[in-house]
Formats: structure tokens, C-alpha cells, sequence
């Protein structure tokens, strides 16, 4: 190989070399990006988890008052007012209690 040739040869690696380090620093930003992008969803659904499961308990809780509201007026329907007053009481402690 030449002399002249050699070098130009060296510069065009060079030039390989700096193009391809440009690319590795955009691979490694768009890793980045793609990590940030994870996280942020990540905790997104952890949110939404959170938030299923409040309103699962919202839910539950709003059965479970509506069960003992039935059972008051067929205990008072039954002439049981023992029973509707118990059911009566056993409701406002449970409503006390998730306030």
C-alpha cells in the first residue's frame, strides 16, 4: 500500500469510527429515553393499582351497607323490630368506623 493511500485510508476510519460513536451515543440515549419512559409507567400502574383497590373497598363497603339495608326494612316488614334495631345499630357502627 502507498503512503497516500494508507492515509486515506486512516482518515476514512477515523471518519467510520466518529460516525459510529455518534450512534452508539444515541443507542445509549434512546436506552435512556426507553428507561425513563419504563418508570414513569411503571408508576403509573402502580397508581392505578392503588386506586383499583380503593375502589374495590368503596364497593365492597357500599354491598356490604346496602345487604344490612335491606335486611333492616325486611326485619321491620317481618314486624321483628329486635332484629331491624340491631341490624340498625350494627350499620351505624360499621359507618362510624369507615369514616
Amino acid at each position: 500500500m502507498e503512503r497516500k493511500e494508507m492515509r486515506r485510508r486512516v482518515v476514512e476510519l477515523k471518519v467510520e469510527m466518529e460516525e459510529i460513536s455518534e450512534e452508539q451515543q444515541l443507542i445509549k440515549q434512546g436506552q435512556r429515553d426507553v428507561g425513563e419512559k419504563l418508570e414513569a409507567i411503571e408508576e403509573e400502574c402502580e397508581k392505578l393499582r392503588k386506586e383499583t383497590d380503593e375502589i374495590i373497598q368503596q364497593s365492597t363497603q357500599t354491598q356490604l351497607r346496602l345487604a344490612l339495608m335491606f335486611h333492616i326494612l325486611k326485619a321491620r316488614q317481618d314486624n321483628d323490630f329486635t332484629k331491624a334495631a340491631q341490624l340498625t345499630h350494627l350499620l351505624r357502627e360499621i359507618i362510624a368506623t369507615w369514616v
